[in-house]
């Protein structure tokens, strides 16, 4: 049975019930890369797998090293099967929440930008798309001292938006690199997993200088009991020179994340909106086992381009215009959607 007849997502069934049938099918196949897809050790790559193929067959001795890691990637893949409900093409809509209290362009009261929230997540909802993000897009400029208001704030935004679907996976971003921040609210709101700047190597930012922070992030995981939440993580992110570690190229800086316990790393464009590079999303995907996700640029044109990646953040696209501060659109979500669709086919 071929993954894509045994996982549809029917009209009227949710989200939940669609991730419970997809882990119980991989759990069920008679080795874990066996799917649509799978892994060549020879080639490191997926490649596609026909009817009644199976991966036991005879395999090189490896290390102990390979071993732990073939077990992280399998452990790592089965969870964002289980959050998801597929483990490629995955549409997450970003959801850019208007400027909290304190930020130079706040102006509303908590009660009508979580409501501004709910709408954009109803819109994303009805369209279809596989997940969420809320982050703190409109609290520019960005600081790197985020204050305790942000976090209570965001808390309340993320469990609005928690309370209007019940059933799609929710992450958290808080501008900038505010990792730890986000994995509290997370945690409070029954958020799903969050996307982390500055996880590993040194860059320079529009903010400022930012330092890796892999090490203390996910012992704060541990510590409050937040093992569940996972952690994407951007690599060469937009917005930022790259100068101090020029001579690390994406794919080792992938590699570097993926060693450092990295759930997902996050590909994306110069700035955002723009698209990331193709090449770059084939580097990784074959340079790392862990999930590949593109960050920025996606748009109807060229999401062909994409589809071999395990997730596409969608923000910018998504609203009138095509511009991140916009309202979002609802046609433009449902073109989209509608064409991702007929392309999972």
């Amino acid at each position: 049975m071929r993954w894509s007849e045994h996982v549809q997502r029917r009209e009227g069934d949710g989200a939940a019930s669609c991730r419970t049938t997809a882990l119980s099918f991989l759990q069920s196949a008679r080795s874990f890369e066996v799917c649509c897809y799978m892994k060549n050790r020879t080639l490191n790559k997926w490649v596609r797998v026909e009817e009644g193929e199976s991966e036991r067959k005879p395999r090189p001795r490896t290390t102990q090293k390979g071993f732990i890691l073939r077990r992280l990637h399998r452990k790592g893949r089965m969870k964002f099967l289980e959050l998801f409900g597929r483990l490629k093409s995955v549409v997450i809509g970003m959801i850019h929440v208007k400027a909290l209290p304190g930020s130079p362009l706040g102006s509303l009261k908590m009660s009508e930008i979580s409501e501004a929230a709910c709408r954009e997540a109803a819109i994303y909802r009805d369209a279809g798309v596989d997940g969420l993000i809320v982050e703190n897009m409109h609290d520019v400029p960005y600081s790197l001292s985020v204050g305790p208001e942000v976090s209570t704030c965001m808390t309340a935004v993320c469990c609005s938006v928690r309370a209007a679907c019940p059933s799609l996976p929710i992450g958290a971003q808080i501008l900038t690199a505010a990792n730890q921040q986000a994995l509290a609210v997370a945690l409070a709101s029954g958020l799903d997993f969050i996307r982390a700047e500055g996880f590993v190597f040194a860059h320079v930012a529009d903010e400022g200088l930012l330092n890796a922070g892999a090490g203390d992030l996910l012992r704060y995981r541990k510590q409050i009991g937040a093992e569940h939440v996972r952690i994407f993580t951007d690599i060469k992110k937009k917005h930022s020179s790259h100068a101090l570690t020029s001579d690390v190229s994406v794919a080792e800086t992938a590699r570097a994340a993926e060693f450092f316990l990295s759930d997902g790393v996050i590909i994306t464009g110069a700035a955002t909106g723009l698209r990331a590079d193709p090449e770059e999303l084939r580097d990784v995907s074959r340079s790392v086992g862990i999930p590949v996700l593109i960050g920025s640029g996606v748009t109807y044109d060229n999401v062909e381009r994409y589809l071999d990646a395990n997730a596409m953040i969608v923000g910018s696209h998504f609203k009138l215009g095509g511009h991140w501060a916009n309202e979002v659109d609802p046609q433009r979500v449902k073109r989209f959607m509608g064409k991702i669709r007929k392309l999972r086919q």
